[in-house]
């Protein structure tokens, strides 16, 4: 899960409320690759292995686990996950494997298991593409898109946007561009290269609050998540060049 530290509490993000939003930013786009709807399914379950109410959530001193503490996810659940990405489809499988690969790529130095996983994911990624007719390009191209979302979802769920109007770089997108996220005065988004199919659009994540700051054990941790209160948070994107907003880019 996703965890931001507020003046009063804890704000929640739960994985796959993330990728959900992340599914929208794909929608937004004007992207019309192949088989872009079964990409923005990939997109939108990639974290799916994420089961905050039956996991350890908690850390040493008690507070909720951000992700980015977390340790590796052991390789048996990362098989099981790619595993059931197959019931909607090889390409959504292609795609999960490409993102688990690349999450779990640091870890391929320091584990054999890992390496081996890794190896053989890359085996069945040669097999996948060959059975759906694609080569290597279209592949790589869709994982950027969907990398791409995924770090412009990650970014509005962590709070990174910069403040004083600074533009932060997201990343590549398909094309093999890089885009730029910022905020304006008034509180709006722009990306610059613009790449949705509209001039605005909202889109919006499910976020829940807790007002205890420490907790004696996992269980009441869990318990306080389920019944904690939730909200939206909701961000409008607008079509605009970040020179005519007289904005920066982010060091």
């Amino acid at each position: 899960m996703i965890v931001n530290l507020q003046s009063d509490g804890w704000e929640i993000i739960y994985h796959r409320a993330h990728a959900l939003l992340a599914g929208q930013i794909a929608n937004a786009t004007r992207d019309d690759s192949y088989r872009i709807f079964d990409t923005i399914a990939a997109i939108s379950h990639h974290d799916d292995l994420e089961r905050e109410w039956s996991e350890n959530q908690l850390t040493p001193a008690g507070a909720p686990m951000d992700f980015t503490l977390e340790k590796q996810t052991p390789v048996k659940k990362l098989r099981q996950h790619i595993e059931d990405s197959l019931y909607r489809g090889r390409w959504v499988a292609l795609l999960t494997s490409m993102h688990l690969c690349f999450l779990n790529q640091a870890g391929a130095e320091q584990t054999k298991e890992v390496t081996e996983f890794i190896s053989e994911q890359k085996d069945l990624q040669q097999k996948w593409c060959k059975e759906l007719e694609i080569d290597q390009e279209e592949a790589e191209s869709a994982y950027r898109f969907m990398k791409w979302c995924d770090r412009l979802s990650l970014i509005l769920c962590q709070r990174q946007l910069p403040s004083n109007q600074r533009a932060l770089e997201i990343n590549q997108g398909a094309d093999g561009k890089t885009y730029y996220v910022a905020e304006s005065a008034a509180g709006w988004l722009t990306v610059s290269p613009w790449c949705f199919a509209q001039d605005k659009f909202t889109v919006e994540v499910e976020a829940s609050y807790l007002s205890q700051i420490k907790f004696t054990d996992n269980e009441s941790l869990i318990e306080a998540l389920k019944a904690a209160p939730r909200k939206y948070l909701k961000w409008t994107f607008v079509k605009a060049e970040l020179d005519e907003l007289g904005m920066s880019k982010a060091a």
